[in-house]
């Protein structure tokens, strides 16, 4: 790895790296198997899928705590020629392999392999519960998820003043604590109830868009290569990546070269499958944008979730849900689709992206409604790390919000707290990183917009291109070189804020609903 530039790099560093790189070839290798296991492996493979993630995960957390990491770190550590420049490919690489070895050599490895086969088996569970709006069958899985959740955070331990949600969030967010959180999403929720207000008012008055486009019927063939010949439009590298249907979508895969997305598909909401499929190319155009020659390298992995979430966020509503996006896209709508949709004009189906319609399912909300979801999450699986509630309770309680923060019934666990994957996958202090995500894709685009002149009229005319090459350039291709507050800070030189969600929602919303 040591290049003419970087030439007194002590040996260690060398030897660590190759070390590291070997460990990620194990990592990603599960990855893969756990993308398999969400779109084509048969159900009767999973017992032994499981004993296979689980030996990965062994094999990877024994590679991951090798003793002789310490020993490279330090010398490392003590190299000024790692040191000088904190922002330096060998600093980065070092202080983020630093923080991943902390935090390993606290897990024992019976442990690792626990939390692999249990949620190896939970996913499955949840799967066939949700299909069956059975939670019972759901919930010793999750009660088993969430013992193993604390027995995690134990290890990593927490401060003084906090729980042990945050130990479970540094992992998805460094430095991320349930009061940070609770300080941002009680004024957000704020400024949104009065906005929803406003919007809620306009719609009883009988003004907003219009459903139509919503209310179509269109085949699923149709929909694949609709969404397909969008995601490719946008950017998304068909080369290095694939598209696939799951019951949850989600972006996978092993390394840039080689990213899986998948989507899903109703036939009478192709709304839904074209925000999936932005969303998701959003994931998959940033991990194809990390550099190749990183591979397996913190230099070469994104900065984490919040700041990931800004790149699917941007494209499925900045870009997808933009009146712009809809006058390049409406008429390859009619090339698609037909007769099925000829009754339509071009300002119902950009209105009925964007109507604002409080409901039931996360992954289907409009942008308006979209943080409520989360911060109902948060808070209930703060609340069941804390021992507030109960996992049986779970459905009332989830329940109960819905009806307080939405005003909405939920008629049933497949529609309430079983919509979600994450719980399964063993992710808890992973949820609000999309609202955090939200607001940081804002602030991005608003800084594109002011670097790269007349955004709306590319894509009017189908380029995708600049806004892709800005991302690529000020992000992407950046690794882990920033955390993402002085990420947000270097490219936007503000800290982050919740003004560019709240004037994008609003400079949108009040006209349609005018």
């Amino acid at each position: 790895m040591t290049t003419a530039a970087t030439a007194t790099l002590p040996q260690a560093y060398d030897d660590l790296i190759q070390h590291v790189q070997q460990a990620n070839l194990l990592g990603s290798s599960g990855s893969l198997l756990g993308w398999d296991q969400e779109t084509l492996m048969p159900s009767k493979g999973l017992a032994h899928r499981a004993r296979q993630l689980a030996q990965l995960a062994r094999l990877t957390h024994q590679m991951g705590t090798d003793p002789r990491i310490a020993g490279w770190l330090e010398t490392c550590e003590g190299s000024d020629a790692v040191t000088t420049d904190p922002h330096s490919e060998p600093a980065v690489n070092i202080r983020e392999l630093r923080e991943a070895y902390d935090k390993a050599t606290k897990l024992p490895e019976s442990l690792v392999v626990e939390i692999s086969e249990t949620t190896s088996q939970a996913k499955h569970e949840w799967a066939e519960a949700r299909k069956a709006n059975d939670f019972k069958r759901f919930e010793p899985w999750l009660e088993k998820v969430v013992a193993l959740n604390l027995r995690k955070a134990e290890c990593y331990g927490w401060a003084a003043d906090g729980e042990p949600w945050d130990a479970l969030a540094d992992s998805f967010e460094s430095g991320m604590t349930a009061a940070q959180v609770a300080g941002v999403f009680v004024p957000l929720r704020e400024r949104l109830v009065g906005l929803l207000d406003e919007v809620r008012a306009a719609a009883e008055a009988g003004k907003g868009p219009s459903n139509a486009f919503n209310e179509l019927k269109l085949p699923i063939d149709q929909q694949k290569a609709f969404v397909t010949f969008v995601a490719k439009a946008i950017g998304f590298d068909f080369d290095r990546g694939r598209l696939d249907t799951s019951t949850h979508p989600f972006c996978g895969g092993t390394h840039c070269n080689d990213v899986r997305l998948t989507t899903r598909f109703h036939e009478d909401n192709v709304n839904d499958a074209l925000g999936s499929t932005m969303h998701e190319c959003g994931h998959g155009i940033y991990e194809q944008g990390l550099l190749e020659q990183h591979i397996g390298t913190p230099m070469g992995q994104s900065v984490g979730l919040s700041i990931h979430e800004s790149q699917s966020r941007m494209w499925e509503n900045q870009v997808g849900r933009s009146r712009a996006f809809w006058s390049w896209c409406f008429p390859k709508l009619r090339d698609f689709f037909g007769d099925a949709v000829a009754g339509l004009d071009e300002e119902q189906v950009y209105g009925g992206a964007n109507i604002v319609a409080p409901g039931l399912i996360r992954v289907e909300a409009d942008e308006a409604t979209y943080n409520m979801h989360i911060m109902i999450r948060f808070e209930l699986e703060r609340a069941l790390l804390k021992g507030d509630l109960a996992v049986a309770d779970l459905p009332a309680a989830w329940n109960s919000r819905y009806k307080e923060y939405l005003g909405v019934e939920v008629p049933s666990d497949t529609k309430g707290c079983l919509q979600d994957i994450h719980w399964a996958m063993g992710a808890m202090g992973y949820f609000p990183t999309y609202t955090m995500g939200n607001l940081y894709a804002a602030q991005f685009f608003e800084q594109a917009r002011e670097e790269l002149g007349d955004l709306d009229a590319m894509f009017a005319r189908g380029e995708f291109a600049p806004l892709r090459g800005w991302l690529n350039e000020n992000i992407h291709a950046h690794g882990k070189r920033y955390k993402s507050a002085e990420l947000c800070e270097k490219i936007t030189g503000k800290p982050l804020s919740a003004d560019p969600l709240m004037r994008h929602l609003e400079g949108k919303l009040r006209p349609l609903y005018a």
